[in-house]
């Protein structure tokens, strides 16, 4: 899978759409004010300390309103900026960059406010061999987008969906009747190259999920004692991940249990929007 083409390809389907859903008939204020081919230049601001993500994403907004639109990145992605630096400038048409201003700004905010949560969890983290996991609570149809977030702020993409990773979990489990006839079931009718993965919840099961030579034993909502306890039962012999009821508080907690992964919903589940602003520029 080629993830910059897909994540292109994501992009430019939710931005049809969002442009579609505020635009409609056409912008009223902005075609009745600015004259059709007026020209302007234009700013993009932080008004917050954070990672920023998603310029790519803004330019491709304008863009669809004015192929000709002149676009400068003052930052890169995956920047750490304070209030008041500009991460682009803009120059064309004053309608396209008036019109276009409410969506681009919609998706940088969503994307680096995602970034900079992400950024803080992986800090908090330092020194430790356990990495961020993101995971499948993204906003419908921004599920690539969210992911290059996570990415951009320093965390590690999980399964990007159902399709590139088997993920056992207890409803699954329920249905086959045990971790180990579930497992039975993957085994040998999936490519070598797609990991197993099995939701665990106590010890036992931890034990049945090793035995059944998983690649990845989840530990859900686990005491962090439990979990020191299972990554020792466990042995090296799976990576492990601690998931469930997790925040920026418990994650260095939980690493000292040796954990090699912990997946945080929230950093796309829970979004903060990042401040940021566009400015036309003083004549």
């Amino acid at each position: 899978m080629d993830m910059e083409t897909d994540l292109k390809n994501a992009a430019e389907k939710i931005i049809a759409i969002a442009l579609e859903e505020d635009i409609k008939t056409g912008d009223i204020t902005t075609d009745l004010i600015i004259p059709e081919k007026a020209k302007t230049k234009a700013y993009i601001l932080a008004k917050e300390e954070g990672v920023i993500a998603g310029l790519p994403i803004a330019e491709m907004v304008f863009r669809k309103l004015d192929k000709n639109i002149g676009w400068k990145e003052e930052i890169k992605d995956g920047a750490h900026v304070k209030p008041g630096v500009v991460l682009a400038r803009i120059e064309g048409s004053h309608r396209a960059i008036l019109t276009g201003e409410r969506t681009a700004l919609n998706f940088l905010q969503r994307i680096s406010g995602i970034a900079t949560l992400t950024a803080r969890y992986v800090d908090a983290l330092k020194g430790f061999k356990t990495k961020i996991l993101d995971t499948r609570k993204t906003f419908p149809g921004m599920r690539l987008l969210d992911k290059y977030a996570v990415e951009k702020g320093g965390g590690t993409n999980h399964r990007i969906g159902l399709y590139d990773m088997v993920l056992i979990k207890d409803n699954h489990i329920k249905v086959a009747g045990s971790i180990t006839k579930a497992v039975e079931q993957i085994k040998g009718k999936v490519d070598s190259s797609i990991k197993i993965e099995v939701e665990t919840t106590t010890l036992d099961e931890v034990k049945e999920a090793l035995a059944s030579g998983v690649d990845i034993i989840m530990l859900d909502n686990m005491t962090n004692e439990m979990m020191s306890e299972a990554v020792r039962v466990i042995g090296g012999r799976a990576l492990v991940e601690a998931s469930g009821s997790i925040n920026i508080d418990r994650v260095k907690e939980i690493t000292q249990t040796g954990v090699d992964f912990i997946s945080v919903g929230a950093l796309t589940h829970s979004v903060k929007a990042l401040d940021i602003g566009l400015y036309i520029e003083d004549r």
